[in-house]
């Protein structure tokens, strides 16, 4: 996935401080920012393949451990990489925090500050 350099996109949970706080640091370091809710916009499978190379990620690092979800219907078991992105696809909210994207590079934001690494 690719921005242009003069853009930021955040991909977040409104509901989270930690997104909000990104999202405040993400308007001081570009002229734009890109917000796209979770449970607004659904990536598909060939996005989050690019993004998690980006990332330089495996699916299941993005996920919050310990999500209720999570916890009882993940949990113990093991999935191959479609299995994984199917996960992603359908349960944004099991993401643990926001991700900034700017050019080609990204970002998993567990702390605000990460951002930086842009």
């Amino acid at each position: 996935m690719r921005t242009p350099n003069n853009e930021i996109l955040v991909y977040y949970d409104p509901n989270s401080t930690t997104a909000r706080k990104v999202l405040a640091l993400a308007r001081t370091m570009a002229p734009n920012v890109n917000e796209v809710e979770y449970h607004k916009t659904k990536f598909t499978g060939k996005m989050w393949r690019s993004l998690l190379t980006s990332l330089d990620l495996h699916p299941k690092k993005l996920l919050n451990k310990a999500h209720p979800y999570y916890q009882e219907n993940i949990r113990g078991r093991d999935f191959d990489d479609e299995g994984w992105l199917r996960i992603l696809i359908h349960n944004p909210d099991l993401i643990k925090a926001p991700i900034a994207i700017k050019g080609n590079n990204a970002v998993l934001c567990d702390n605000p500050s990460e951002i930086f690494k842009l």
